[in-house]
């Protein structure tokens, strides 16, 4: 666990600056090489609902699966994870999964104009170690069954989460706005959008939220 991330990364090359002490950042190994390389979305599936799973006990409904990978606080991002994946072949030899969430941090530069924290939600320090701990508790169950091959259900667990799905909100695509209605998102990991009669595949460079 980093006490003090300066150089943080996130999805598109994003910079993430974390408060010294007051968030948790941190990164995990893991070797699942019994994951396919046409099935890697599915390990952020599994890590995604199992940090929301910690979170949701402690700060109720409004918290949501943002795709691909962040987790949100209503329309506040509470923090998100990236997932390096080195492949050998047609399967994954190892994952490099890092996680930062803004916990007890109360100010943000203004540049982040949407970010939230734990102490901002709760108006009370939360300790660092206990989360990372309880983080931790809920990926292995979560991993183990991916290992046993159900995909089903971390797939069924991560839509069911997903901000915005069955919502009619604003994107934009191609430069170009549009309302939409996230219907679901594909097996390798892509998010369908119905607009205009007909449903759009978009990967994360194809598609911008327009949540303010």
């Amino acid at each position: 666990m980093a006490e003090n991330q300066y150089a943080g990364r996130g999805q598109q090359q994003n910079t993430w600056h974390a408060e010294p002490g007051k968030n948790l950042t941190f990164s995990l190994l893991l070797k699942p090489t019994f994951l396919p390389v046409s099935q890697q979305f599915d390990l952020t599936r599994a890590i995604s609902i199992s940090v929301f799973d910690t979170l949701r006990p402690l700060l109720g409904s409004e918290l949501k699966i943002k795709w691909p990978n962040d987790v949100y606080f209503g329309d506040k991002k509470l923090g998100g994870m990236l997932i390096e994946n080195i492949l050998s072949g047609s399967t994954i030899k190892y994952s490099i999964i890092g996680i930062g969430l803004n916990v007890n941090q109360e100010n943000f530069p203004e540049t982040a104009t949407n970010a939230t924290s734990v102490k901002q939600i709760l108006r009370k320090d939360y300790d660092l170690r206990t989360l990372l701990a309880d983080i931790c508790t809920h990926i292995e169950p979560n991993y183990l069954k991916l290992k046993a091959g159900d995909t089903a259900f971390v797939r069924k667990e991560y839509l069911k989460r997903l901000y915005w799905l069955n919502e009619k909100k604003r994107f934009k695509a191609a430069g170009t706005e549009f309302e939409g209605v996230i219907t679901g998102v594909t097996e390798s990991g892509m998010l369908q959008v119905e607009h205009d009669g007909h449903i759009s595949t978009c990967n994360l460079k194809e598609i911008e939220f327009l949540n303010k």
